[in-house]
């Protein structure tokens, strides 16, 4: 499957799974090969196979990184409302997840631009505590380069979602 052919059906996906939880499960292996998932909420999609995401926080995910450059990115929609609609329906009307594979790069500054986005997205509660303790002071970004896509396939109730699905797994 291709990311660039599809990235309009991904970014709708994305854009769902922020919106039913408000991050993305990103994955990452040390330096002995074990699995490590990371939640990040500032992660943001921008050009067909590009996204970047700000790094504030994690600790064991910057460490891997140091060692394996790849990441998984996996974006679910948990709405509570979108899955008993889809179980009732016996289908999804759109594609419930889907994993994005790629390549960071180096921490940088943000650009004036990218801290922008990131300011209208958590403009809603930017006068809240949590805002100013988490959010006010990102400045430090990764930029992402993904190359697959991997639609997350549950039988009968995910079939013919995706244009084109040459590589299904099954979850």
């Amino acid at each position: 499957m291709n990311v660039s052919e599809n990235w309009s059906e991904i970014k709708r996906v994305f854009t769902a799974s922020f919106k039913s939880s408000f991050h993305y499960a990103v994955a990452t292996v040390n330096r002995n090969g074990e699995p490590h998932i990371t939640p990040i909420g500032s992660l943001m999609l921008g050009e067909p196979g590009r996204g970047m995401y700000f790094e504030e926080f994690p600790t064991n995910l910057t460490r891997n990184l140091q060692v394996n450059k790849h990441i998984c990115v996996l974006a679910v929609n948990s709405s509570k409302w979108f899955w008993l609609k889809s179980l009732l329906l016996g289908r999804f009307p759109t594609p419930p997840a889907v994993r994005l594979r790629g390549t960071v790069g180096e921490t940088r500054d943000a650009t004036d631009a990218e801290s922008d986005r990131w300011r209208r997205r958590v403009r809603y509660v930017r006068s809240s505590k949590g805002h100013a303790l988490m959010w006010a002071r990102m400045s430090r970004v990764r930029d992402i380069e993904f190359t697959e896509v991997e639609p997350v396939h549950i039988g009968e109730m995910t079939r013919d979602l995706w244009e084109s699905q040459s590589r299904m797994e099954h979850v």
